[in-house]
């Protein structure tokens, strides 16, 4: 078992440097209440954390993390629903006025969507999950069949963000917002090789860099 001694030692340099330099007031005025202005629904990998890739303050981003930055459709009914719940919060009770699907190379989720669940990780809750998105699995089988393999994967970890910018629009709430120009809905893509971040165009159909 890995020390958590690191992760202790983190939070004392937070505390004795951050936190009492300029997050002290910070927290002091978030205690208030939260206004943020933007809804990220990204993956749980760790290597993508949206508040340090956008250089965002405790505050500024609602952040939903999980396998795949997936988002279900919409579904009446009780049972647990995580996304569904988050998603009602940010936009029913918070009003945010963006919603990002933030996606990245190399997603472990979308990887086991495009090739199949590896040898020992075929438990209960992983396939259903990222099944969800197989239609972004059935377009790039369609329209890149001769590309390499890892280009396929790209072009799946792309087609998923469409996927749950799709079903985004099934949420009543979302869709009236959406219909009233309240709320805006975005599409990003994260390279964790190059750094590049890519942002869906409606215009060109097309992901083209965040910044020239």
């Amino acid at each position: 078992m890995s020390d958590l001694q690191h992760l202790i030692e983190g939070y004392r340099r937070f505390h004795g440097n951050y936190f009492a330099a300029e997050g002290q007031q910070l927290f002091a005025e978030l205690m208030l209440g939260q206004r943020p202005s933007t809804l990220v629904i990204a993956c749980s990998d760790s290597r993508v954390d949206p508040a340090i890739v956008m250089d965002c303050k405790p505050g500024d981003l609602f952040v939903v993390r999980n396998v795949a930055n997936l988002v279900p459709p919409y579904e009446k009914g009780g049972g647990y629903h995580g996304v569904s719940a988050a998603l009602e919060f940010a936009v029913c009770a918070l009003a945010v006025e963006h919603i990002i699907v933030l996606g990245h190379r190399q997603c472990g989720g979308i990887k086991a969507l495009f090739e199949g669940i590896p040898e020992g990780l075929e438990g209960e809750f992983i396939k259903p999950w990222v099944n969800m998105a197989n239609r972004a699995a059935d377009r790039v089988r369609a329209e890149h069949p001769y590309a390499t393999d890892d280009e396929k994967l790209c072009h799946c970890e792309m087609a998923g963000i469409l996927v749950s910018l799709e079903n985004l629009r099934t949420f009543p709430f979302i869709q009236s917002r959406l219909e009233q120009n309240q709320l805006k809905l975005h599409g990003w893509y994260f390279d964790i090789v190059s750094g590049a971040m890519r942002a869906y165009r409606d215009e060109s159909l097309k992901f083209e860099p965040l910044i020239a």
